[in-house]
């Protein structure tokens, strides 16, 4: 969804049209998945890419819908817009795994960081990473602060179409008790994150997916940063429940109310290919936006843009450079922004790890760990944190900090080395999640922390972690 489109309103023709162009595009992808051919012996470590979405805010820490100022200010190919005139998103190089990876990651994303905090307060703005505003209000959510791109209103009025126009509700049950109605998809601004995307080939592609499944848990339990929605104090990582009430569509006709989601943890574990989920978007998912794409097939064009109205948790990437050659990548989508740099590079370093790790003896982890097993893990811990209980192997569940310390960041470490990361970087980046764990001090606990000995002063509490984020300092770390 990050491609411009001319067109807002489109008709049955458009969707008859986009659909049989979808369908060739799916038939030539597995096609490719086939006939791959190997990868070479050892095979090139995997390149990674990062998306920031970052909130611009007042002195008062309220959201400040002035994006167009600062894109104009940034003046960089790296930031884009967002749904929201108060979010935009920036992006990084590619790079690739191996020794002094995690150093230039650091170095280009403080660059970028700066250089939008300048941008930002040339907008008369401040730039904050964090899961989502304490400030916001539902009234903060409304088309007059949609981002003026066609993309975004040609979304909104697809999404209220296949809803049958029926308003959107959230429905969240925390610490305390959320209820509200809301008209557009504006609530999707919302929830801000930091993506992570990391390259895979086509022959492992399936078991890639199925470890990002099951790192998902694991990592999210110690990275939570979204406790408060609109004043309520919710889950540990509110944005999952958020994101996936915001865009509440499903499949085909008796699907639509079903099981089957457009944001979604996903129906289960791939068994030959990641084909297998380009085949369920094409035959579970309704078209959204049927635009008229002019690149060559063999790009595919519908195939790509159509993925991308399907906000999986861990999803499927399909690039193809100006020469034609094709990538695949899987994009790790549950991590909030924030608290802090070191944090998200700390969360990156767990979560790729793991994911390596349980690459290298795929039918193992995925019998250990069943997709049930996977998904129950996930909400728990958005929903508890550090409190939540973890599967992992055989046996009953066990508290996370006890999980994590015990038995995964040594796998993840074990990854770590499999990708060549240096031996220093490896253990600063996991010895965060570490004192972390160890001190019960997340992100979300944090502010939970602060709020309990301050009060709910939304401002306030703003204003102090903006100023510990400006820091640097890694959460674990910060005061109250």
């Amino acid at each position: 969804m990050g491609r411009e489109i001319r067109e807002e309103h489109f008709g049955e023709a458009d969707h008859e049209r986009f659909r049989t162009a979808l369908a060739d595009e799916t038939t030539r992808l597995l096609d490719w998945l086939a006939q791959a051919p190997p990868t070479p012996d050892p095979a090139p470590l995997p390149r990674l890419g990062f998306e920031i979405e970052a909130w611009l805010c007042d002195r008062h820490g309220r959201a400040l819908p002035f994006n167009d100022a600062f894109l104009e200010a940034m003046a960089s190919p790296l930031a884009t817009p967002e749904l929201a005139q108060f979010n935009v998103e920036l992006n990084s190089s590619v790079f690739r795994a191996g020794p002094g990876c995690f150093r230039a990651i650091r170095d280009e994303l403080e660059t970028t960081l700066q250089q939008a905090r300048r941008a930002a307060r040339q907008a008369r703005a401040d730039l904050l990473m964090t899961g989502s505003l304490p400030t916001l209000k539902p009234g903060d959510l409304g088309l007059h602060h949609m981002s003026h791109q066609a993309r975004y209103r040609a979304l909104n009025a697809a999404i209220l179409e296949q809803r049958e126009q029926r308003p959107l509700k959230v429905d969240i049950v925390g610490h305390e008790h959320l209820q509200h109605r809301h008209a557009d998809v504006m609530l999707e601004a919302a929830a801000t994150s930091f993506q992570v995307h990391i390259e895979t080939r086509p022959e492992i592609a399936h078991h890639a997916y199925n470890a990002t499944l099951m790192a998902a848990g694991p990592v999210l339990a110690a990275a939570g940063n979204t406790p408060y929605i609109f004043g309520h104090d919710l889950w540990a990582e509110s944005r999952i429940p958020l994101f996936e009430q915001a865009v509440e569509v499903g499949g085909f006709a008796a699907s639509a109310r079903g099981p089957i989601r457009r944001v979604t943890f996903g129906t289960g574990y791939l068994h030959d290919s990641i084909g297998e989920l380009f085949t369920e978007n094409l035959e579970h998912f309704p078209v959204l936006l049927p635009v008229a794409l002019e690149d060559p097939p063999d790009q595919l064009p519908h195939l790509a843009f159509h993925n991308g109205t399907i906000w999986r948790w861990n999803r499927p990437i399909i690039g193809c450079d100006a020469a034609r050659h094709r990538s695949l990548r899987l994009e790790f989508r549950c991590l909030p922004a924030g608290p802090s740099l070191t944090d998200m590079l700390a969360n990156t370093a767990f979560a790729l790890g793991l994911i390596e790790h349980l690459v290298a003896d795929p039918t193992r982890a995925t019998t250990a760990l069943p997709f049930s097993a996977a998904r129950d893990n996930f909400y728990n811990a958005a929903r508890y944190g550090l409190e939540a209980r973890l599967h992992w192997g055989d046996g009953d569940p066990a508290p996370a900090p006890r999980r994590i310390l015990r038995e995964l960041l040594p796998q993840a470490a074990a990854g770590l080395d499999r990708l060549g990361i240096d031996a220093g970087e490896r253990d600063a980046l996991l010895e965060i999640i570490a004192a972390r764990v160890e001190k019960r001090q997340t992100g979300a606990q944090w502010q939970r922390a602060w709020v309990a000995r301050h009060g709910r002063d939304w401002p306030g509490l703003v204003r102090a972690y903006r100023s510990w984020q400006s820091t640097g300092a890694p959460v674990h770390t910060w005061g109250l």
